[in-house]
């Protein structure tokens, strides 16, 4: 597997950094573009590449402004639309830097939320969007007084920031990728007031709209996922009824492509895509 890093300036002048993952054996057929969760960054799905690569895809993803290797306040957004730009300007790298190949939208958890977003907001030109774990029903709704600040302080304090709350031992049932996820020093736990008030309307708008999806979706979620709960998943999917494929994982928790069953879900995936690439 070939694997290259760079980096670009998004609109508002934060460097991005970037990297791909291509196959180095068969042929590429397909760019997945990758938008990761809240508080982690791209690398943590290198083991998600490999799996993609053998079926011919290609894994392009970035570090959210304020994550990872990043430039950016830890945890902080002024506006969804920076989001959207951010997203915007991977696809518009994908399409440069693969101008023949078909290209995939794979979000997860935070990732998740935008890209069912951007979807609705964007409706752009792909073959589908993979969305798992989406953070529309979270347990951040059991937390009334960061909600509460969120909305009283998010225009007065957007930077300000505060613990995330999220737990480390509920994104997987493998104890080593608790571990490894906790002795990352590219994963914090921030998330600051502003993010947290530009969030609240994004899920709620996204869930109000979800039945005007316009492109091929896969949905996954763990039912045991106490993160971003799997209603989250179900009342997206009920509102759409058609061109979506909703998988739920018994036992699963956050992480689905970390999970012990990773394997399976890798499969899931792969075999998605590749229907969404046989039809024309």
């Amino acid at each position: 597997m070939k694997h290259e890093e760079m980096k670009w300036k998004a609109r508002d002048g934060i460097e991005l950094f970037a990297q791909v993952w291509e196959p180095s054996v068969v042929s590429p057929r397909a760019v997945v573009c990758l938008v990761h969760g809240l508080g982690e960054h791209s690398s943590r799905y290198a083991h998600v590449a490999e799996a993609f690569e053998k079926e011919g895809f290609i894994l392009f993803g970035f570090d959210h402004r304020g994550h990872g290797r990043s430039g950016g306040i830890r945890g902080h957004v002024s506006s969804i639309e920076d989001f959207l730009q951010d997203i915007d300007l991977l696809l518009e790298q994908a399409r440069k830097r693969y101008p023949n190949l078909p290209i995939l939208l794979y979000g997860h958890s935070l990732g998740g939320i935008l890209v069912l977003h951007y979807g609705l907001k964007r409706k752009p030109d792909i073959k589908g969007v993979i969305a798992t774990s989406p953070g529309l029903h979270t347990a951040l709704e059991k937390q009334p007084v960061k909600i509460f600040m969120a909305k009283l302080l998010g225009s007065l304090m957007p930077g300000t920031t505060l613990p995330s709350g999220l737990d480390a031992k509920a994104i997987s049932r493998d104890e080593a990728v608790v571990k490894k996820y906790q002795q990352d020093p590219l994963v914090h736990d921030k998330i600051s007031l502003g993010f947290g008030k530009n969030m609240l309307g994004v899920t709620k708008w996204t869930l109000d709209h979800a039945g005007e999806f316009p492109l091929p979706l896969l949905l996954m979620h763990g039912k045991n996922d106490a993160i971003a709960y799997d209603t989250s998943s179900t009342e997206f999917a009920a509102a759409l009824k058609d061109n979506c494929t909703l998988v739920l994982w018994e036992g699963g928790y956050h992480e689905m492509h970390n999970e012990p069953e990773k394997a399976e879900v890798f499969k899931t995936m792969t075999m998605w895509m590749d229907a969404r690439l046989r039809q024309e």
